[in-house]
């Protein structure tokens, strides 16, 4: 078991997940979601056929309906006989019927670090104009979660203007919700549940859990000074967008999950509220990856971005596994994780006075001289136990009279166990500390109350191991927690943070960047006691780990970009991310994975994320609707499914006749994956970039970072652009001598002396 990286798993009283492969794959009763495509033209009116379908099964079960969407989308979700699926999966106009998914989350120093790291200069002055991290911006990030907990003082509204006119949604009242908890921080809240379903009722947009208390905080947070975990990690909380604007859609509950049918009435009702931002910190495991037709959250964000919203989504938990990043859709911009320059410090200080450096979080009252007994957890082995199990402090498998009064250094060979079961174990039998051995959990900040308990890493072991052997007697004793910062190198990428190749296709290259993930300071939920150490009221900031950590940074600055942009696409936000995105850690050294071996596109995507960069990038890569729908036909969906898909089809648009999925590669994305690699045919794609700098001639050049067994070639090496929105176009070529013995990365970088455009890609011979 790894150490506590935020999921909602470990909370749900019945998690089911029910997504199949198939649209009509339907094997037995419940609830199904039903859908149906583009929306009519005419918001919130039903489609002739979405509404004789509704009529028809109304009439057969008056209390089917769960929901209905007829915003951004067509469709509903409904409870269904597994054969009532299968006909409805038949009828015209329908694309597909899948049964509701049950997802899971995937679970402020960080925004100081970014704008540290960024090459882009940044005004010190916070009153300055130019300092866009703390400007007012008017947009409106959405927030599908667990909800909010509207009293913290990270959603104040103070010196905040008028709420923006075009805003649509509404503040739902519950009975622990009062609209008045909305204000012109948090402008709309709303909620959803599947009624009859629910194992247990709860219709507030109040947060229940922290997550979407943390995430949204870390989004647009405003400014509080004096933040921090007990004291730990203290300065000035505030989010990526402080002048934004909040609307918050509670999809997930700690007793009935994440429903994909809530999600898909979130996205349909954000769409119509006027969200500029969504921000989903949440998704399938990486084991059940659906098809895009039968994925909430793939379709969701397909109609968010056909009307203009930026979708950004975690990658998901799973690493570093390949092939294990979600929410891989072309449109959803999907981030990854990394660490930031700040550590939580538990050092462990032998008699010898040798110190080794360890994490985690422990307040205890403790002697700072190394006066404690400490015994190798294989040494005070249960007579009968295993002696895998007593070295790795498994339940039952130490000997009481050899821990009491010990400090007890336990190894995690298995991972069957965290470390703070580790540390309950031996707490239990009397233990006065603990020392963890898990380079894994060294990265991430576990929590042990008040508690000694310090995580060291694998190399700093033997020097435990071989002081206690070189004494009769050896002592120790483990540090109150501190905080350091500028903590080397950073950022890494971290362990947990799911790892591409996408899967659905592989001609996409994912996760698209990296943001901030591990051990992250943000607002938290104000009766939390379980979080809270002995003797100690809950925690007002709370600090936790995951890719859904990762992705509001990006959300708070995809808005920032948005306030500063008005007219962009989401795919032009997308691509300022991107392409002005460093790949250099704060050493001035390659970024480097949980291993310390530089990292590649597969890790982070195009690189960890600038807060600044994207505000001025020079060129954009305009990701259009013919792009994406050119994507479903080389996914392989007809062009009848795509019509039903999407708002609007071109005239004369059909798909080629040999689609494939290696066409792919070919739409004009900010990065370029090239699968099913063949070394004598060679591969071509081609991109076109749009002017976004303003009118005045100017001219790029092209540099290329290729590995030595790749032959890359760009044509024009020279672009020029006389005003702005000029477009211009450029083709690269891949070949190779000799096949490829793994995959292979690069990047292609215009620039022109003032602007630096990099494009991340990847070829794979499979």
């Amino acid at each position: 078991m790894k150490p506590f990286i935020f999921s909602l798993t470990f909370l749900f009283i019945s998690v089911s997940l029910l997504t199949e492969a198939g649209g009509a794959a339907a094997e037995k009763d419940g609830v199904y979601i039903v859908y149906m495509g583009a929306a009519p033209s005419i918001k919130g009116s039903l489609r002739d056929d979405h509404a004789q379908l509704m009529s028809s099964l109304l009439k057969r079960k008056e209390n089917a309906l769960v929901h209905s969407y007829n915003n951004g989308f067509s469709g509903f979700a409904a409870r269904l006989s597994a054969e009532e699926a299968r006909s409805i999966a038949q009828r015209q106009g329908v694309v597909s019927v899948f049964p509701d998914p049950v997802l899971e989350l995937h679970t402020t120093r960080s925004w100081d670090f970014l704008n540290h790291q960024t090459s882009v200069v940044i005004d010190s002055n916070p009153n300055s104009s130019s300092n866009s991290t703390s400007q007012d911006s008017d947009a409106i990030i959405g927030i599908l979660d667990t909800g909010i907990w509207p009293e913290s003082e990270s959603f104040n509204d103070k010196s905040m203007g008028p709420i923006p006119s075009r805003w649509n949604g509404t503040c739902a009242a519950a009975q622990d919700f009062n609209t008045s908890n909305c204000n012109k921080k948090i402008i709309g809240a709303r909620s959803y549940d599947v009624g009859e379903r629910s194992v247990i009722r709860y219709h507030s947009p109040r947060d229940m859990v922290g997550h979407g208390t943390h995430v949204a905080s870390t989004a647009a947070g405003s400014e509080v000074q004096g933040a921090s975990y007990y004291g730990l990690a203290a300065g000035t909380a505030k989010g990526g967008s402080p002048g934004s604007r909040i609307a918050v859609y509670r999809v997930c509950s700690p007793f009935n999950g994440c429903l994909g049918s809530s999600i898909l009435a979130a996205f349909d009702d954000a769409i119509a509220d006027g969200v500029d931002v969504l921000s989903l910190s949440l998704g399938s495991p990486s084991f059940l990856k659906p098809e895009i037709k039968n994925d909430p959250i793939a379709l969701g964000a397909f109609h968010a971005v056909q009307n203009g919203i930026t979708v950004v989504c975690s990658a998901g938990n799973d690493g570093p596994d390949p092939g294990s990043v979600v929410n891989a859709a072309p449109w959803i911009v999907t981030v990854a994780a990394s660490t930031i320059d700040r550590d939580f410090e538990s050092d462990v200080v032998l008699g010898d006075n040798t110190v080794i450096k360890g994490g985690g979080i422990h307040f205890a009252d403790i002697q700072k001289s190394p006066a404690y007994p400490i015994i190798y957890a294989k040494s005070a082995k249960k007579k009968e136990a295993d002696v895998n199990d007593s070295r790795n402090c498994h339940p039952d498998s130490l000997d009481q009279e050899l821990v009491k009064g010990k400090i007890v250094v336990c190894e995690n060979l298995d991972m069957l166990y965290s470390p703070s079961e580790k540390k309950n174990e031996v707490k239990k039998l009397g233990g006065v500390g603990a020392v963890l051995i898990d380079d894994e959990s060294r990265q991430i900040a576990s929590s042990f109350g008040t508690f000694p308990a310090s995580v060291i890493r694998t190399e700093d072991n033997a020097k435990v191991l071989s002081y206690i052997n070189s004494t009769k007697n050896p002592v120790a004793t483990i540090l109150r927690t501190t905080s350091p910062t500028k903590y080397t190198p950073a950022p890494t990428i971290a362990y947990f943070s799911s790892r591409g190749p996408s899967t659905i296709p592989k001609n996409i290259l994912k996760p698209d960047i990296a943001a901030p993930g591990v051990n992250i300071l943000a607002a938290w939920i104000a009766n939390d006691t379980a979080e809270a150490p002995e003797g100690k009221d809950p925690p007002l900031y709370n600090v936790i780990s995951g890719t859904s950590m990762a992705c509001p940074h990006v959300s708070g600055i995809a808005a920032t970009v948005k306030s500063k942009n008005p007219t962009w696409s989401p795919s032009a936000i997308r691509s300022a991310i991107m392409t002005t995105a460093t790949q250099i850690n704060n050493l001035k050294a390659p970024v480097t994975n949980e291993k310390g071996i530089p990292a590649t596109p597969y890790d982070f995507g195009a690189g960890e994320v600038s807060p600044t960069g994207p505000l001025e990038p020079g060129l954009v890569y305009e990701t259009t609707a013919v792009d994406y729908m050119n994507f479903l036909c080389y996914h392989g969906y007809n062009i009848t499914t795509i019509k039903n898909i999407a708002k609007t089809i071109p005239d004369g648009f059909t798909c080629p006749e040999e689609s494939s999925t290696d066409l792919i590669s070919n739409i004009n994305y900010p990065s370029i994956a090239i699968s099913n690699f063949n070394e004598k045919a060679g591969r071509k794609v081609n991109r076109t970039l749009t002017n976004v700098a303003g009118n005045g001639k100017s001219a790029y050049t092209v540099s290329i970072d290729a590995p030595a067994d790749l032959d890359v070639q760009v044509v024009p090496d020279k672009l020029e652009f006389t005003k702005n929105g000029d477009k211009s176009s450029y083709q690269v070529s891949f070949s190779a001598a000799n096949p490829l013995k793994k995959d292979a990365f690069g990047s292609i970088t215009w620039s022109n002396g003032k602007y630096k455009v990099r494009s991340p890609f990847a070829v794979s011979k499979q």
